[in-house]
């Protein structure tokens, strides 16, 4: 029964924070490494609207969400979104590399092998949680877990045509 508690409390104080956190904060200047070895630098895609996504390939519901993302990636890309799906530190490197080639995921996909982008993102613990962050860098929508497609759709227009 303690235990039970101490985690509701774990929960509720991240919920909390989560909630209390700025609706539009600036994205941290954080560079991701591809699962090709790539250093692409979060700064370097200003002019975008770029959608950051923790993941795992254990997390049930990140891997329901991930035909949405290619679906969401192929509509919009064209138009100056792109997404960059980053793998949480705990997640194996062959398992992420082989997730992302057997799916032929369109968008990239990073490592982070050393939990660096997780804790420069306000020390992400939980999956999957997206940062959704304009054109000028600032991050202007926050997700946890499940998220209403259609919302997302409008909020990633509204991004585009601003």
């Amino acid at each position: 029964m303690k235990k039970i508690l101490a985690l509701m409390l774990v929960v509720l104080a991240g919920a909390a924070t989560w909630l209390l956190w700025p609706a539009s904060t600036k994205a941290p200047d954080v560079t991701f490494t591809t699962i090709k070895g790539e250093q692409i630098k979060l700064q370097d895609l200003r002019g975008k609207v770029v959608l950051v996504k923790f993941w795992a390939t254990s997390c049930v519901t990140c891997i329901k969400q991930m035909p949405d993302n290619i679906e969401a990636f192929n509509e919009f890309h064209g138009q100056g979104f792109d997404l960059i799906a980053v793998a949480m530190q705990y997640d194996p490197a062959n398992y992420v590399i082989n997730y992302a080639e057997t799916r032929k995921l369109p968008f990239t996909v990073a490592l982070d092998s050393q939990g660096k982008a997780a804790r420069a993102f306000d020390d992400v613990k939980l999956t999957p949680i997206a940062f959704l962050i304009d054109k000028n860098g600032q991050i202007i929508k926050r997700y946890l877990g499940e998220y209403d497609k259609a919302a997302f759709r409008e909020t990633l227009k509204k991004a585009l045509a601003g």
